[in-house]
């Protein structure tokens, strides 16, 4: 990893940290908090609380005014893995190089896990951010929610508009399956740092985040989807194509790798250029997409 990906990931520790102080203030029955705690405190990139926290600062604020928006989206993602590992669903064994929850503490404690980390989303927001705007954070996390729930039933039970289909298709399942969320947690950390600067209309800065957050949020899917036709569960930590056994679309599967690789350069390119308008403020996320474009795991 090069210094700048490292200095990217600096602010893991402390989100870390706020993860583990968000679960300990919660009453949850001990079997349920450690089924929580092996899932959200098991590892992971961090991707989308670090957006948050490049994203305010990208607005002139600093990183730990994000933690109430990137806690309470990594919970919401750690939610979604384990209820996708299910058997009724992917149907994975393997998460983060060890067992899926449901192998590790059966179904019916993963899906009640799942269940917690969704509602604790909401009730960390509630009590950690900022009163006047727990609201708009409120209304930001749910969209993003939603949007991912959407592109999961895309993606595994079909319903597409009629007449979608090939790239459009893909496009439509992973700006929510993927996308929603990415966008949810640049503009809360955004919401964040702006309103703990004092600045209530922030709306060109977050128009800049979340067309940055989509293109981003594109991209991540269609390097994870090469990664999966590419590398072994070795360095993955997790089954490798399954997408393409599962018959599901994927990028390279429409595409060929050689079209998905440029379509990369071009969405990186892309989220770059959205960023200019906040300036030099927006160097690390646009150090972050770089580093997202050649990820091999």
């Amino acid at each position: 990893m090069s210094a700048p990906d490292r200095a990217l990931t600096i602010p893991v520790a402390t989100i870390e940290s706020a993860l583990e102080r968000a679960l300990s203030e919660v009453a949850l029955p001990d079997h349920l908090r450690a089924a929580v705690a092996y899932s959200l405190l098991g590892g992971g990139k961090r991707l989308r609380p670090l957006l948050a926290w490049w994203a305010a600062v990208a607005v002139g604020a600093p990183g730990e005014s994000s933690l109430p928006g990137g806690v309470a989206v990594e919970l919401v993602h750690a939610f979604s893995l384990v209820h996708d590992d299910l058997p009724a669903m992917d149907n994975d064994d393997l998460r983060r190089g060890k067992p899926t929850l449901h192998k590790h503490a059966g179904e019916a404690m993963a899906i009640l896990a799942g269940d917690a980390m969704l509602n604790l989303a909401y009730q960390h927001l509630a009590m950690r951010a900022p009163a006047g705007i727990v609201g708009v954070l409120t209304r930001e996390l749910a969209l993003g929610t939603t949007g991912m729930i959407a592109g999961q039933v895309f993606d595994t039970l079909g319903g597409l508009p009629d007449g979608v289909d090939g790239v459009r298709a893909l496009e439509t399942i992973h700006l929510n399956k993927t996308g929603a969320l990415i966008i949810a947690a640049c503009r809360m950390g955004g919401i964040l740092g702006l309103a703990s600067r004092g600045i209530a209309d922030g709306g060109p800065a977050l128009a800049a985040l979340s067309a940055y957050a989509r293109d981003i949020g594109l991209m991540f899917q269609i390097v994870d989807d090469m990664i999966d036709v590419e590398q072994p569960v070795e360095h993955t930590g997790k089954r490798t194509r399954k997408d393409s056994d599962a018959g599901k679309l994927t990028y390279p599967g429409v595409l060929g790798i050689d079209t998905s690789r440029r379509e990369v350069e071009r969405l990186l390119a892309s989220s770059r250029a959205a960023l200019a308008p906040l300036g030099d403020a927006a160097r690390p996320l646009a150090q972050l997409a770089s580093a997202l474009a050649v990820r091999t795991r």
